[in-house]
């Protein structure tokens, strides 16, 4: 359902690629006490929501209906999140194929005691499958890059889609020879 090649630009005619810039978004939010992990600093799985609801706006603009959270790998953490910190998520469309899209999003705080510009304290990738009324997998528009930045990223997401793919063959490959051999999982 995911990750499937790019589609060729004249198999779907009916349906017109779209600048990166047009579903780009960012969602802004001021951190609270209830957002704490044990040590005081915002937990990740609320940074992760936020990742996720940003992520899921994009798709679902991009695509122009549903779209649902297949994957995402390389979350990563920079900086800690203090309670005050204002945290905006940015995210956008960098690749697509038949049916799925890679969002890049970027996660910075402003903190609320500084004057020093807003800190870059966290990276995600995910991949959105979109779906039709019964959930099955629908097409996309192909993005179209509009700039040197955008060309990058979406070069950079080919690439991560390779290696998810390759990944996964590697694993059920592995599952395929250990079931031959008796072993079970």
């Amino acid at each position: 359902m995911t990750d499937q090649a790019p589609a060729a630009a004249t198999e779907s005619p009916d349906i017109p690629g779209k600048p990166i810039a047009a579903s780009r978004t960012t969602l802004s939010h001021i951190m609270t006490h209830n957002d704490t992990n044990l040590l005081g600093t915002v937990h990740g799985g609320v940074i992760m929501k936020l990742v996720d609801d940003a992520a899921g706006a994009v798709a679902g603009r991009h695509s122009g209906g549903p779209a649902v959270t297949a994957s995402m790998d390389e979350m990563a953490f920079f900086e800690p999140v203090r309670v005050g910190d204002l945290v905006h998520v940015k995210a956008q469309v960098n690749w697509t194929g038949r049916t799925s899209m890679e969002v890049g999003v970027r996660v910075l705080a402003e903190r609320w005691n500084e004057s020093a510009p807003a800190t870059h304290v966290g990276s995600a990738y995910l991949v959105f499958a979109a779906v039709d009324a019964d959930g099955r997998p629908r097409r996309v528009p192909q993005v179209i890059p509009d700039t040197e930045q955008d060309k990058r990223r979406h070069q950079e997401a080919q690439i991560r889609r390779t290696h998810r793919l390759a990944r996964r063959r590697a694993i059920m490959e592995l599952r395929e020879k250990r079931a031959a051999e008796g072993f079970e999982d």
